[in-house]
């Protein structure tokens, strides 16, 4: 039996250039979304935020939005994968994700990398969300 899979269609984030990837994909109950970075939501190249927390909280901003455009809450996380470039800023990170959750965070891993799209993106981060019923 093959899974449907469907591009999530998000109108108030916009995504990279058509024909690169989605922002996210729905599988079944699971939403796969694509690393994000600190773009502004309707779109562009420049990079909201100077430090790792600012960039952080524009990264959640997005992911929230495609989340609830989904249907579901960033409670609805199970998984997180987190890039930066300074591993010693993880504590920024932290403090950002602080606001925007509540309870358990989800299963989450942190990666330090050498660089990632551009010299001014200082975090990525890519998560999975499972939107069915528990």
């Amino acid at each position: 039996m093959q899974c449907q899979r469907t591009k999530l269609s998000v109108p108030d984030v916009a995504e990279v250039g058509p024909g690169l990837w989605s922002n996210a994909v729905r599988a079944g109950d699971m939403l796969y979304i694509s690393g994000q970075v600190a773009r502004p939501f309707e779109g562009g190249t420049e990079i909201v935020g100077k430090d790792e927390y600012e960039q952080a909280k524009q990264i959640f901003s997005r992911i929230d939005r495609i989340i609830k455009a989904a249907g579901g809450t960033m409670d609805d996380l199970v998984k997180m994968t987190i890039y930066v470039v300074d591993i010693q800023k993880n504590t920024e990170v932290w403090r950002a994700r602080r606001e925007f959750f509540t309870g358990d965070f989800p299963a989450s891993t942190l990666v330090e990398v050498r660089s990632l799209a551009k010299p001014e993106v200082l975090v990525e981060i890519e998560t999975v969300a499972y939107l069915g019923k528990s």
